[in-house]
């Protein structure tokens, strides 16, 4: 088992139409405003951004995030990491009753050299911290979606 490579996937349930879900995360530089753990993002160019996450654990990981996939119709948007985390991250939206499924799916390698060294201790804590960062999100994105 590579101790550094990660799969993560996420269900959130949404009680807003799919429309309204893809057009607030359709715009990463917003993410910091209703996701506490998204510290920053900067955009470079018209599909690239900077971006700084921090969860419960204090250590900021810097990942560089290109759009690969903008796909409206099939509510699917996608990226490709580079830096501190190197791998994709894709959005799958569905309708679902009155709401939304929204599919938060990601497989990464960490690149950080601190994290690297400490993979076979802390993993469960990696996972845990991701886990937190994924509950905050949602809760961060119901909240914005019921503003809107």
């Amino acid at each position: 088992m590579d101790w550094c490579r990660y799969r993560f996937r996420s269900v959130w349930r949404l009680a807003a139409p799919p429309e309204a879900v893809w057009a607030v995360l359709d715009h990463a530089e917003e993410y910091p405003r209703w996701w506490p753990q998204v510290r920053e993002v900067v955009p470079l160019d018209d599909t690239t951004g900077a971006a700084r996450f921090r969860s419960l654990l204090p250590y900021d990981l810097h990942v560089t995030v290109r759009a690969v996939r903008r796909d409206p119709g099939a509510r699917v948007l996608e990226a490709a990491l580079g830096g501190d985390l190197e791998g994709w991250a894709r959005w799958t939206l569905a309708p679902e009753g009155t709401g939304t499924r929204a599919l938060y799916e990601q497989e990464v390698e960490v690149r950080a050299r601190l994290l690297r060294a400490l993979a076979f201790p802390g993993r469960p804590f990696f996972r845990a911290n991701h886990a937190w960062m994924m509950r905050r999100g949602r809760r961060g994105l119901a909240a914005r979606l019921s503003s809107v």
